[in-house]
C-alpha cells in the first residue's frame, strides 16, 4: 500500500506467485522478492533384496524401495554394480543401514560396513562406518545393527560416487536382506545447493 503526504492510501501493490513481502527499511514502502532458491528437492530410497554371509561390498540383488506409499522426491539415484550415482549435484545427507544375523552356535566378534565415497570416479575413501558385535546366542539366533550417515557434497556427478561394503570377523554373520522389508538399504536425500 502506497500513502499520499496526509497517510490516505492510494494505491495496493501486489506480487506474483513465489514472492514474499519484505521490509526495505524504515520510512520505505516494502517490495515483493522473490523465495529463496534451494531446499530439498531430491529423496531416494534403495535396499538389499538378497542375504549374504560374510563380508565386502555390496554389488548387486539392489533395488529401489517399492513399497505402497514409499517416499520418492525428483531424479532418482541410478547404480551399477553396486556404484550409485546422482541425479543433480548438491549437499547429500547419505545414510546405510545394515542388519546382521548371527547362528546359534557362536558369537561374533566384530560386523560392520562402510559408506565408500570417491571424487574421481576412481579412488575410494571410507567417510563413514564402524563395527557392532554380536553375542553367542546360547542356541538362538543373534541380531545387531549398525546405522552410518555421511553428508557429501556432490559437485560433479560424473566423478562424485558412493558405494557400500560389509564388514565382519567370520562368515557366519548373515547380512539381512528382503525385497519387501528394508533390512539393509540406503536413503539418498539432496539437503541443499553446493
Amino acid at each position: 500500500i502506497s500513502y499520499d503526504a496526509s497517510g490516505n492510501p492510494v494505491a495496493v501493490a501486489t506480487g506474483t506467485d513465489g514472492q514474499v513481502l519484505t521490509s526495505t527499511g524504515a520510512g520505505s514502502p516494502p517490495a515483493f522478492e522473490a523465495l529463496p532458491a534451494g531446499g530439498i528437492t531430491h529423496f531416494d530410497q534403495w535396499r538389499l533384496t538378497s542375504e549374504f554371509d560374510g563380508g565386502g561390498e555390496i554389488t548387486s540383488n539392489l533395488e529401489q524401495v517399492d513399497n505402497t506409499g514409499v517416499g520418492l522426491l525428483g531424479s532418482a539415484m541410478t547404480q551399477s554394480s553396486g556404484i550409485f550415482t546422482f541425479p543433480v549435484t548438491g549437499l547429500w545427507l547419505i545414510t546405510y543401514n545394515i542388519s546382521y544375523r548371527a547362528a546359534s552356535d557362536g558369537s561374533v566378534k566384530y560386523a560392520g560396513g562402510f559408506i565408500k565415497t570417491t571424487t574421481n570416479n576412481s579412488t575410494y575413501s571410507d567417510p563413514s562406518g564402524g563395527y557392532n558385535s554380536i553375542i553367542d546366542g546360547g542356541g538362538e539366533n543373534t541380531y545387531a545393527n549398525s546405522h552410518f550417515r555421511y553428508i557429501f557434497d556432490v559437485t560433479n556427478v560424473s566423478n562424485d560416487k558412493v558405494k557400500f561394503a560389509v564388514s565382519t570377523q567370520q562368515a557366519g554373520s548373515t547380512v539381512q536382506a528382503n525385497t519387501d522389508t528394508t533390512y539393509t538399504g540406503f536413503t539418498f536425500l539432496r539437503l541443499s545447493d553446493t
